[in-house]
C-alpha cells in the first residue's frame, strides 16, 4: 500500500462513495483522493457535492458534463438496436462505460497510482467499470473497497458514516439503493429484496420520475415523435437536442405512469436480483421506434435484427461496450436504420402506450396490396400452389407415417 500516493475515486456522493474517502485515507497511508463525478443527468444529486467531498477528505472534485455524450454515443446506438436485457432498458449499464472512460482519462492526467470505485462485489457495475478501465488505463491499479473492507451491509455503512461525521441524504428507513441518470431511476434493496412484496409505488418519495398508473390522469395524452435514421429528433413537431428530448418525454411519460418495470433479472455475476425501474421517456422511445420499424424494415431484416438486439443487450449489460463486436453490431444497425425515418403517434393512458398512427416516406406498407378488396398486385389463386409446396414436407410425413405403425 505504500506505493499508493494518489487515488482517483468515482464519486457520486451516495452512501458508498461518501465513506470511501476516509476509508482510503485510513487504509492507504493518508493518500490523496481526487474525486471525479460524471454528470449523466443526476440533476439535484450533484448539488453540494464539492463541499461534501472536500469536507470528507478529498483534495478536489472534478465534475464533467457528459449528458450530450451519454445520449449521442451510448443511448442512441442502443436504442437503434432495440436492445433490452430481460425488458430492462439498460439505464445503469451504458452509463457506467461513459463515466469510466473519463475516469480513466482523469487518472492518467492526474498521475494517479490507482482508480477506486464503490461498486459492490455482488453487482454488475464492478464489471462494467473495470472492463472500461482495462480498455483505457490497463496499467493502473483498481481499488474496490467492497472486496477489501469488513463492512458487510448498508446498515454498517451508515454506522461508519455516523462515526466519521459524514452527512447522508438517507436514513435507515429510506435506505433504498438508487441509481439515477437522464435515462432512468433504479430502486433496489429493503422490502424489494422479497419478490413477494409489491413495490410501494404510491408511498411518498418512492417514485421520482413519475406517478403510478392509478394516479395518472383520467384523460389520455397524445404524443408524436419524429425519427431520422433511427434517432428521435422532435416531439410534437418541435425539434430538440437529445438531452432536451429525453427530459421532455420523461415529463410527459412520468405524468401518465409510463415506464415502470418490476423484474427479477439474472445478474452477470450469477445471482437473481429484484429491481424496480422508472424509465418513462425511454419506454416511449423504444415503443415508438419499434412501431416505426414495422413499416420501414423488411421481414428478414426485422427478424434478424431481433437476434442482434439480444446480443447487443448482453454486451451492454455485461460491460463490454469497448469491444470490436459492439462496434460491428452498431455498424450493422446504422446501415439498417437508414430508412427508419418518420413520425409515430402514441396515446398514453394510465401506464399504457397505444399506437395511434405511423407514417414514413420509406414505408414498405402498401394499402392496395394488403387490402381484402380486389387489387392488381395479388392473385389469390396463386396461394394454392404456394401452400402445396410450402406444406409438402408435412403432407409427405403424414403419408409415410401410415406405414410406420409403432416404429417411432
Amino acid at each position: 500500500m505504500a506505493d499508493i500516493k494518489k487515488v482517483v475515486l468515482a464519486y457520486s456522493g451516495g452512501l458508498d462513495t461518501s465513506i470511501i474517502i476516509p476509508w482510503l485515507k485510513e487504509n492507504y497511508n493518508n493518500c490523496e483522493v481526487v474525486c471525479v463525478s460524471g454528470d449523466v443527468g443526476q440533476g439535484t444529486e450533484l448539488d453540494g457535492l464539492e463541499e461534501k467531498a472536500l469536507k470528507t477528505g478529498a483534495s478536489k472534485l472534478i465534475v464533467m458534463d457528459l449528458k450530450k455524450e451519454f445520449v449521442e454515443d451510448y443511448i442512441w446506438p442502443t436504442l437503434k438496436c432495440d436492445a433490452k436485457y430481460e425488458d430492462y432498458l439498460l439505464g445503469t449499464s451504458f452509463a457506467r462505460p461513459c463515466i469510466a472512460e473519463h475516469l480513466a482519462k482523469v487518472a492518467l492526467e492526474e498521475g494517479a497510482d490507482a482508480i477506486c470505485h464503490g461498486c459492490t462485489g455482488k453487482g454488475n457495475d464492478q464489471v462494467r467499470f473495470e472492463l472500461t478501465l482495462k480498455a483505457f488505463a490497463p496499467d493502473l491499479k483498481i481499488i474496490a473497497p467492497w472486496r477489501e473492507w469488513d463492512i458487510k451491509s448498508r446498515e454498517e455503512e451508515i454506522e461508519y458514516a455516523e462515526a466519521h461525521n459524514i452527512p447522508l441524504k438517507i436514513n435507515r428507513e429510506t435506505n433504498y439503493s438508487k441509481d439515477k441518470n437522464l435515462w432512468h431511476l433504479s430502486h433496489e434493496g429493503m422490502d424489494l429484496e422479497d419478490p413477494a412484496n409489491e413495490p410501494l409505488y404510491n408511498k411518498e418519495g418512492f417514485l421520482e420520475l413519475g406517478v403510478s398508473p392509478e394516479m395518472a390522469p383520467d384523460e389520455p395524452t397524445y404524443v408524436t415523435i419524429h425519427f431520422e435514421k433511427g434517432i428521435p429528433t422532435a416531439v410534437d413537431g418541435v425539434e430538440m437536442d437529445g438531452v432536451t428530448l429525453i427530459e421532455t418525454l420523461n415529463e410527459i411519460g412520468g405524468k401518465n405512469g409510463i415506464g415502470l418495470l418490476d423484474i427479477v433479472e439474472n445478474r452477470l455475476v450469477g445471482m437473481k436480483s429484484r429491481g424496480v425501474y422508472e424509465t418513462p421517456g425511454g419506454a416511449i422511445l423504444y415503443k415508438a421506434h419499434n412501431v416505426l420499424e414495422t413499416i420501414t424494415l423488411d421481414k428478414e431484416s426485422a427478424h434478424f435484427k431481433d437476434i442482434v438486439a439480444q446480443k447487443m443487450a448482453d454486451i451492454v449489460y455485461n460491460g463490454q461496450w469497448f469491444t470490436p463486436l459492439r462496434e460491428a453490431i452498431c455498424a450493422f444497425s446504422d446501415k439498417l436504420q437508414e430508412t427508419v425515418t418518420g413520425d409515430v403517434k402514441l396515446k398514453l393512458y394510465k401506464g399504457n402506450m397505444i399506437n395511434a398512427g405511423v407514417t414514413s416516406p420509406y414505408s414498405l406498407y402498401d394499402e392496395q396490396t394488403a387490402s381484402f378488396g380486389e387489387d392488381e398486385d395479388y392473385n389469390q389463386a396463386d396461394s394454392a400452389g404456394f401452400i402445396n409446396l410450402f406444406g409438402l414436407p408435412i403432407k409427405v410425413r403424414a403419408m409415410k407415417q401410415k406405414n410406420w405403425e409403432n416404429k417411432v
